[in-house]
């Protein structure tokens, strides 16, 4: 192993980290809403242009630190999409062969990302078939398994050291509410809502942690049910959020509550926050602030005041030819009407009856 190497690479993931600025914390306009106020921590500024982008930088040093990356490793990640593209670029910045392991069905422009990077895509099948293959190439090519759904809730120093809970509670200092009632959370690994939670409870603090689980996935019946042996046969329609099944990452002892969010709902959802700020967003952003605004009628509704923060993840200029696409969401999706009614009456009353 050659220790000057892993200095140096370390030394380039730790430069790039202080090249870039932290993620803007974006308070919405709800006038509707009296006494609440609702954030949106914007992770699509990351150079990589998601939340996974700071998944991927912990994975890098965490590998690099316990030897299992050097300056011959081939890096193989299986992953739908962001996390592939962000390790991408992490594996150009230090020269490393990189491979992704992903189904055919994601987003083409997600694709020409990780090819941009430098990167190469392996398609499968069923998003149920990532795991052994990606393995099965680690072993082949005497290469690197990162295996974000493993290590993502042990890769980042949950206690502090600037990870995004930190973030968020630093830059609400200054708002109405600063200590957050709720924060809204979507699992894909788990790693980011184990990272949360677990900083909660360190930091003694007040707020709750809302994990909210798309259709097609496991999470929201594993909190329920404890049953870590449950599978689905069906990829979910949100990328990079939903699992097949339980992640070895995914805490649930650090959630204090759950919802399952239509996926019709999170691109309902989008759509209207797309009229409110004027950006396109991934759906996966629809699912977090298709909860958030749940949250915050009911506490509309019970006369409370606070705040809540959840996640913008990535931007919706990479979902382009499905979200975006009206034919892509009517093969896909099908009718998201109803949803739509209850925002446009939500703007309306503050109140979000589903």
């Amino acid at each position: 192993m050659c220790s000057k190497w892993i200095n140096v690479a370390i030394a380039k993931i730790e430069a790039d980290y202080q090249r870039s600025a932290d993620t803007h914390l974006i308070k919405l306009d709800l006038p509707q809403l009296s006494g609440i106020d609702i954030y949106l921590k914007d992770e699509s500024t990351h150079p990589t242009g998601s939340l996974k982008h700071r998944l991927a930088r912990s994975l890098f040093l965490y590998g690099l630190c316990n030897g299992w990356i050097n300056q011959d490793t081939t890096i193989i990640e299986s992953s739908s999409g962001s996390t592939a593209v962000s390790e991408a670029y992490f594996s150009r910045l230090l020269g490393l062969p990189f491979i992704a392991v992903m189904p055919k069905s994601t987003a083409k422009t997600k694709i020409q990302q990780i090819e941009f990077y430098g990167g190469k895509c392996h398609f499968v099948d069923a998003s149920d078939q990532i795991y052994a293959e990606s393995e099965r190439l680690a072993k082949e090519l005497n290469g690197h398994y990162m295996d974000q759904f493993t290590y993502a809730e042990r890769a980042t120093d949950w206690r502090g050291n600037n990870n995004i809970a930190d973030s968020i509670f630093n830059q609400m200092e200054c708002e109405p509410h600063p200590i957050p009632n709720w924060i809204v959370m979507s699992p894909g690994t788990g790693g980011t809502s184990a990272t949360i939670g677990r900083y909660i409870r360190f930091q003694q603090l007040t707020t709750q942690l809302c994990v909210v689980d798309p259709e097609n996935s496991v999470f929201y019946d594993y909190y329920k049910t404890g049953n870590k042996q449950l599978t689905l046969d069906v990829g979910g329609k949100i990328e990079g959020i939903g699992r097949p099944r339980v992640e070895p990452s995914f805490i649930a002892g650090v959630v204090d509550d759950m919802m399952q969010v239509p996926d019709a709902a999170s691109i309902a959802t989008i759509k209207w926050l797309q009229q409110l700020i004027g950006r396109k967003t991934g759906a996966s952003t629809g699912t977090n602030l298709f909860g958030a605004l749940l949250l915050a009628s009911k506490m509309q509704q019970a006369g409370e005041t606070g705040s809540i923060v959840t996640l913008i993840c990535d931007s919706g200029e990479r979902y382009l030819d499905t979200y975006y696409n009206p034919e892509w969401i009517k093969q896909h999706i099908g009718c998201f009407d109803h949803y739509k009614k209850m925002l446009e009456e939500f703007s309306e009353t503050g109140v979000l009856v589903q």
